[in-house]
Order: C-alpha cells, then structure tokens, then sequence
C-alpha cells in the first residue's frame, strides 16, 4: 500500500516551524481544559462544603442528652431550612452508640469502619443516598458521662449546585479559549510570515543577479541564523569564480597553441596547390603531416589535462602496484625512445610488496607516467639517457617514482612555472605543447602525491639534465 498521496516532495520550512508551533498547542489545549474542569469543581466545592459544615454545625445544636438519653428536637423553622433549597436536597441523620437511629433517614449510609471517631471534627466526604451523588458532612458528638460512648452525625447534600458553578466556570474559560486559539494561530502565522521575509528577501536578491555575477552576497542583512549558509555560498562563489577563470584562461592558452599549428597547415596546403613540382609539393606534404603529427598530440595533451583536472576525483580507484604500471609504460615508449636515438632503461623492483601497493586510478598514473618519460624522451635530444626508477621504503610504505634525463634541465627558478599549462622553459629549442608537467602535477595532486624536480648532474654547467620525483603516501589502514 502506497501512501505517496500524503508525502511532501519537498519540505517546506514554513511548514515544518508552523507544524512544530501549532501541533504542541492544539494538543495542550485539551489537556488544559480536563485540568480547568478538575479546577473548577474544586472551586465550586469549597463554599457549598463551608455551608455544608455549617449545617452541620447548626443541626448539632439540637441534640439534647437527658439521663444518658440523646433525643434531637428539631424545630419547624430548621425543618424549613433544610427544605429551602430548590435545586438540591439535603439529608440529615443521628446514629446513637449503639448504632440505632435516632432521627433521619434511614438508608443513609456510615462512614468507613476504619476511620477512627474524634470528637467534634467535621469531615467530608463523597457518597451515593438514595442512587444520587451527594457530599456529606458528619462529626462525632460526645453526649453521654461515657466520652467513649459517641453519637455520629451526618448531613448530606445532592451536587447540583455545585455542578452548575463548575459547568459556568468551565464556560467562562473555555468561551474565551475558543476565541483566543484561532487568534493565537493567526499570529503565530503572522510572526513566522514575517521571520521568513528575510529569506524571501535573499531569494529574489539571488534571482536577480546576472549569470556572470559571482560576486560575493552581501551579509550585512541577513539574520544569524542564515549567516553560515550565505557564508558556504559565497565560498562556493568564490571557488566557482576561481574555477571558471581557470577555464577562460586555459581555453584562450588552448585556441592560443592551436593556432600556430592549424595556421601552418593552411600555409603549406596553399603552397603546395600552387607548386608544380613534385618535389616541392612533396616537401610540403611533409610538413603537412608534422604539423598535424603537432597538433594531434597538442590536442590529445589538452584532452589528458582536462580529463585530469574535471573527473580525476570521480575516475574508480584501485589498488595499484607502481613498479609494474612503470614498467609498462617504459616498454611501450621504447620504439619511440630508439626512433630518438635514446638509450632508455628502467631501474627498479620488478614487482612491489603487497605492502607497497598504492590507491589510485590506472588510466591518470599511466598518463603521468607517459608524460614523464615522453618529457625526458623529447628534451635529451639524440644520443641522450632516460631512466625510470621506482625507489620503496618497505617500513614506511612510501613510494617514489624518479624519471631523470640528461638533457639541458630545467633552471631553478622556472621550475615552479613550467607547472603551469602552455609554459615552456626559456631557451630550449624543442617542440612542445608545454602542458607535459602541468598534467603530472595535476594527476599528482589528484592522488595526493608532490613533485619535485632537481638537477641529475648539477656539477655540469651545459647539460645538467632533470631528475623529477613524485613522492606517494602510503595506502590508508597500511599503517596500522
């Protein structure tokens, strides 16, 4: 069975705080009338018990001993008195020691047997005369020489009156409830129309802004208990603006490199329609095909940074051992390597521990990886050396991946630069798309990794060459 007909789809707050207001007050207001009932009828007992016990206190009076003998003359103006009133009756009667009737009714019923008699204190208490609810007053007379010897009298009233006064109290409190309650919800409402108004305030201040507005929003006049809300937004702002930047910049650095390779295609097709000859059409078929060979791989870098800088969080990760992905990415760089005249080597544990296994996302690490050695590849020129290396500390876990080359290096105060998408290193001669490093830094930071760089041979002065190492912590729960 499907009660979907009674859910929200979405909660409201106003609801809810008016919900939490109101259910409290609908449900006390029952309770507060039972207890306005109880109070009542204790009110509208206290002057009718008064006057009870003065009855009482008056019908005392005609009790008369003689010779031990108790007798209760009653005159007509008390007999009257007893009958005076219209709305209830009031039933009298004198029980000797002995327990025999002396005067009144006789189905009048005695109190409990365990209650101990103490002459002249006038007690009360709730009974049935006659199948009627009736209050009675009763007390113990001593009348005889025998103090022991008492004679019990008790009087007792139907509960009309007192009925009557509870149910007009009872009217008096709850006439004014039912007209107070509906005022009550009103202002209730009223108040939180108006403690929300804040809120409606800063969602048509939020509609109104333009798409490109990402300034911050003013906290100024917002109530405290928003303000860390607004204050998550405007960091969310802020990051955002920072993130959309980032973009514009690096889509401008991008359409700023494709430029040159695009524009050089144009070049050498209009030259090559023009030539007539073979040889000259086939030189420029040739740098046709470099230029788009550049411009392949500066698209296919942009594509790897992109990818590593959008979903590198949400990419799956496994647990991955860092010696054997290196070693097959340096196997798959080795045509290119001999294809460049470069002695390229890996130096190393073949496989890692199962304690040294690291958390990441394969397809980021081989791309940083490949963009390491193809960095190293590109920048040692023929001739030259490139190592891999993988170095492990088997007590701490971590590990560190080294790619070195002896190429021209890197000098120390553009090391942080190149970093960056599009910066190339002053000086070097080398064709590249420049975003190499900034792709290994970004998947670095991705898994938590540093990189640093340094001199191989920091004693020459020409060909220094570039060690880079990224250094990984260990998996989570290996250090336990």
């Amino acid at each position: 069975m499907s009660f979907g007909l009674f859910q929200r789809e979405q909660r409201s707050l106003f609801g809810e705080i008016l919900d939490w207001m109101l259910t409290p007050l609908l449900l006390l207001w029952p309770l507060s009338l039972a207890l306005t009932w109880f109070v009542a009828q204790g009110i509208a007992s206290k002057p009718f018990d008064r006057a009870l016990e003065f009855n009482l206190q008056a019908l005392t009076q005609f009790v008369v001993t003689r010779n031990d003998v108790v007798s209760f003359n009653l005159t007509p103006q008390a007999r009257d008195l007893l009958r005076a009133d219209d709305s209830d009756l009031v039933y009298y009667q004198l029980v000797d020691p002995r327990g025999e009737l002396i005067s009144g009714e006789t189905d009048f019923p005695l109190p409990r047997d365990n209650e101990t008699p103490e002459p002249g204190r006038v007690l009360m208490r709730d009974d049935l005369v006659r199948g009627d609810e009736v209050r009675v007053a009763y007390t113990w007379l001593a009348r005889h020489s025998d103090p022991t010897r008492l004679v019990l009298m008790q009087v007792a009233e139907t509960k009309g009156k007192r009925s009557t006064l509870a149910t007009e109290i009872i009217k008096g409190v709850m006439v004014p409830q039912f007209i107070i309650l509906p005022l009550a919800v009103l202002l209730v409402w009223l108040a939180l129309v108006r403690g929300i108004r804040p809120l409606n305030e800063l969602e048509q201040r939020i509609r109104a802004r333009k798409p490109d507005d990402l300034s911050p929003i003013e906290e100024s006049f917002i109530p405290q208990e928003v303000a860390p809300l607004v204050s998550s937004i405007n960091d969310l702002l802020t990051r955002l603006k920072i993130s959309l930047t980032t973009q514009k910049r690096f889509l401008a650095d991008a359409a700023h490199q494709l430029k040159t390779p695009l524009a050089g295609l144009r070049m050498q097709a209009e030259l090559a329609q023009r030539e007539t000859d073979p040889a000259e059409i086939r030189g420029s078929l040739q740098q046709i095909a470099r230029s788009s060979t550049r411009a392949t791989h500066t698209v296919n870098q942009l594509l790897a940074l992109a990818r590593a800088e959008t979903t590198g969080r949400a990419l799956p990760s496994a647990r991955i051992d860092l010696a054997q992905l290196v070693t097959q990415v340096v196997q798959d760089s080795v045509p290119r390597a001999m294809e460049h005249g470069i002695d390229l080597g890996y130096d190393g544990p073949e496989q890692l521990p199962e304690a040294c296994i690291i958390d990441g996302n394969p397809t980021l690490l081989q791309e940083m990886v490949r963009n390491l050695v193809d960095n190293a590849i590109h920048y040692a020129g023929r001739g030259g050396v490139v190592t891999a290396r993988v170095l492990v500390d088997r007590f701490s876990g971590v590990q560190i991946l080294q790619v070195e080359d002896n190429g021209p290096g890197i000098p120390a105060n553009e090391r942080e630069l190149v970093m960056q998408p599009f910066y190339r290193a002053l000086g070097t001669n080398v064709d590249g798309s420049g975003l190499g490093l900034a792709i290994v830094q970004e998947i670095a930071q991705q898994h938590g990794a540093t990189v640093q760089m340094e001199d191989t041979y920091p004693e020459q002065l020409q060909r220094r060459g570039l060690l880079v190492s990224v250094r990984f912590s260990p998996p989570r729960g290996d250090d336990d």
